[in-house]
């Protein structure tokens, strides 16, 4: 494996960095207070070509790969989890998934002035009683005519008050339970859409979170998003996305927790010689430096098998969760690092802390992908990894 970046992928990074330390780092205290951020950070990001970073140039994107897609995450939440959840969401799993399922009118249509930025895409997947367990949406979907009516409710939807266009998962039939969810590009201006904005987060709180409402939205035909039915595998899929760039974040907050704690340390004394000399505190240094390579390695090796076009579920799976994992307990260790003043918004690591909670719940629990993990290992559940090293005695399992 090459572990080099190129010299595009060192110069987008380079970009990204800059951007955050002049764009976002001076106003996020403010935004976080007020519970929204300037939308003219979309804009922005589009000058930069960073809203469709991945999707390729015919379609409006800068046609970089999915690692690059990675670097823009990771130095994003360096600043802040709200401004790499609106990237999550509108490439990840909105434009990446149009990208894959949609046909090439749907493409032209919204994809191309998604990856420009004139245009947000969110996604419309867990429910007031569904969320791990997919198959227990409510949202329905009858065909009249030449349209699908829409009915019910989504919650914890990013971006749900700015996004243009969102990607949401209905059942028409469920008699045939998952097989029976499809899925739908819905635009917001269409008649009996509705949002609202979630109050009262732990963190993210610059970011827009909240539910959608459908009240007989008629949606046309031409709309659905793959077939009938094909709405489970499609979630999926788009998942497999979102937790990439989950994971890639999560990097991204440690090496911010680690960035903020290093300076403290040289500028805290305490019995005479800065705090950094302490092995104690060395000793939550070290774990936070460790945990970042090692989040890095995971996401970068996901990463290259998406380049290769090869399944990754297993192995985002486990980095989402690990990196996730990891930026909490580093967040945890920043603000024990700043004693009582990590405990006040004067310094940025209890907002790091508050905001690495909500990676570990959304895009899969840390329960969810350690069952995924387990049944991986034990045969329960099939590596699809064309490149996989399986050891000897599991390859000669039957996989059930």
């Amino acid at each position: 494996m090459n572990f080099d970046f190129s010299e595009e992928q060192i110069l987008l990074r380079q970009t990204v960095r800059s951007f955050v330390d002049q764009e976002i780092n001076p106003y996020i205290k403010d935004w976080d207070v007020k519970g929204a951020f300037d939308e003219s950070i979309y804009v922005k990001l589009a000058d930069l070509g960073l809203m469709g970073v991945c999707i390729p140039e015919e379609y409006g994107g800068s046609g970089m790969d999915y690692n690059a897609l990675a670097i823009v995450c990771e130095e994003l939440e360096r600043g802040d989890t709200a401004f790499r959840t609106a990237v999550s969401v509108h490439t990840g799993l909105n434009s990446m998934t149009l990208l894959q399922w949609g046909n090439e009118e749907q493409k032209k249509k919204y994809l191309v002035p998604q990856a420009k930025g004139d245009k947000i895409g969110a996604f419309g997947l867990t429910e007031p009683n569904a969320g791990s367990d997919v198959a227990s949406l409510q949202t329905t979907a009858v065909r009249e005519g030449n349209y699908y009516v829409l009915n019910g409710q989504k919650t914890w939807i990013s971006l749900c008050d700015t996004a243009d266009n969102f990607i949401v998962f209905a059942y028409t039939d469920k008699s045939k339970k998952h097989h029976g969810i499809s899925a739908f590009i819905v635009e917001r201006e269409m008649p009996g859409f509705s949002s609202k904005a979630t109050k009262g987060k732990l963190g993210i709180r610059a970011g827009n979170t909240g539910e959608l409402f459908f009240d007989h939205v008629k949606v046309p035909v031409e709309n659905l998003l793959g077939e009938e039915g094909e709405g489970f595998k499609i979630a999926m899929s788009a998942l497999d996305n979102g937790r990439f760039t989950v994971a890639a974040g999560a990097c991204g907050l440690t090496m911010a927790c680690l960035e903020a704690s290093v300076n403290y340390c040289h500028e805290r004394k305490t019995f005479g010689k800065e705090i950094g000399r302490h092995q104690l505190v060395q000793q939550m240094i070290a774990n936070m430096e460790a945990g970042l390579q090692i989040s890095r390695l995971l996401v970068y090796r996901a990463g290259e098998l998406k380049n290769q076009g090869k399944r990754n579920t297993r192995e985002t799976s486990l980095a989402k969760w690990q990196a996730c994992d990891i930026a909490n307990k580093a967040a945890d260790d920043a603000v024990q690092i700043h004693g009582a003043y990590g405990y006040s918004n004067e310094y940025p690591v209890e907002r790091f802390l508050r905001n690495s909670k909500a990676p570990v719940i959304y895009e899969g629990t840390r329960e969810i992908h350690t069952i995924m993990q387990a049944e991986y290992a034990l045969g329960y559940r099939e590596d699809k990894t064309l490149n996989k090293m399986l050891p000897a005695w599991q390859e000669e399992k039957a996989v059930h």
